[in-house]
């Protein structure tokens, strides 16, 4: 190893230097306080946990994002937790166990073993937030609106909403008799949008007319308000799908009453988290930026696992994403403090400490820096703060 390579760090693996890391620290808290003052409590889960915990419930794309580690206590594996959702389900279904609605908040470090998506970040910061025990549509209103909220909090406008329903997708696949690997291979295109390879797919199942369509036609369902009424006229004889895209109708509904500045995207091929995700699946964004910035949905009975069957549905986002589209702050310069042995100046370090400021005493023949833009000095006995210079 070189001495260059001694400072490198792995690929997609960042540090955040006191400009940036004060800026997410200062985003962090007043999220939390957010979440706290819409009666969200704080939980703080470990960093690693046994793979047989932290690897249910959410499918196989979580295990391939999971590095693993072996305890040299018990020689069990173990994992660094890739997603914190899990972790608040095992605390609400087993360490809590508390009946009726339960919310929950989190926000910690994070590690993949790959990018979830091109130039994404390998140690998220992630921050979330989970309601459980409400299978109803109020849970969901509640937390896309608390999801809103918290991209607002953060001083981004002009938002987004992407919005589908998995119950679409296996109404429909379900009536064409899709299953098994031709389920798959379907899936596999539909995430990857190939139109003409959908075509040829369809074409070879030889399937009925009206079926043939309703796959062809599903992948095409995303856009604006209208791609509900086409989703009802594509998929009249299939009453899930009809169920599905009702919900979908009475949540837009609901929100915008409630935030008509939000714009809507509908997308009823939308498999997001499929493996995981029961019923509603919904992300934000902005103009300025072209991914998702946060995103959740319904993940009913994940809780199933750890004893205790429970609805849920929430929401994360990752802080490190947002900062290239925060808001520039200001950051607060400090009080330099010339080195002193004399008790009075201790004195008044301390007061000013304790009335907000920041104060940087400093060493023995240290001078201020660019933290500073301001003095301790004595006149006649007495301290007080001067702009640097005077």
């Amino acid at each position: 190893m070189t001495l260059v390579d001694r400072w490198l760090l792995p690929d997609g693996v960042e540090e955040l230097l006191p400009a940036e890391a004060r800026q997410v620290e200062s985003l962090r808290r007043s999220l939390l306080d957010l979440f706290q003052r819409w009666g969200y409590e704080l939980v703080i889960p470990p960093l690693l946990e046994y793979t047989e915990s932290l690897l249910v419930g959410l499918g196989g794309d979580i295990d391939l994002l999971t590095f693993r580690v072996t305890d040299q206590l018990t020689g069990r594996m173990m994992g660094l937790r890739a997603d914190i959702t899990p972790q608040a389900a095992r605390i609400d279904a087993h360490s809590m166990k508390r009946e009726g609605p339960v919310r929950l908040c989190y926000a910690g470090s994070v590690l993949h073993t790959k990018p979830k998506k091109p130039l994404a970040s390998r140690s998220p910061i992630q921050l979330g937030a989970e309601l459980y025990g409400d299978n109803s549509s109020a849970s969901d209103l509640e937390i896309i609106c608390l999801m809103l909220e918290t991209l607002r909090t953060a001083g981004l406008e002009g938002l987004t909403l992407d919005v589908g329903h998995v119950g679409i997708y296996q109404a429909v696949t379900a009536a064409a008799g899709l299953s098994g690997e031709k389920e798959q291979v379907y899936f596999d295109i539909l995430q990857r949008k190939a139109a003409a390879e959908l075509a040829v797919f369809v074409d070879q199942l030889s399937l009925p007319d009206k079926q043939a369509e309703q796959l062809r036609g599903l992948a095409m369902l995303h856009g604006g308000s209208d791609v509900l009424a086409r989703g009802r006229a594509l998929f009249s004889d299939i009453p899930p799908a009809l169920e599905a895209i009702d919900s979908l109708e009475g949540l837009a509904a609901a929100l915008t009453a409630r935030m008509p500045d939000v714009a809507f995207y509908f997308d009823l091929a939308e498999l997001r988290g499929y493996h995981y995700h029961t019923g509603l699946v919904f992300s934000a964004l902005v103009q300025e930026h072209g991914q998702a910035l946060a995103s959740g949905g319904r993940y009913d009975d994940i809780g199933e696992v750890f004893g205790r069957a429970r609805p849920a549905t929430g929401f994360s986002i990752d802080l490190k994403a947002l900062l290239g589209l925060l808001p520039d702050t200001a950051s607060t310069l400090g009080v330099f403090a010339p080195y002193s042995e004399e008790p009075a100046q201790w004195q008044a370090v301390q007061a000013l400490r304790q009335s907000g400021e920041t104060v940087v005493t400093g060493l023995p023949g240290q001078r201020p820096g660019e933290d500073c833009d301001r003095q301790l000095v004595e006149n006649d006995g007495q301290w007080s703060v001067r702009p640097l210079g005077e």
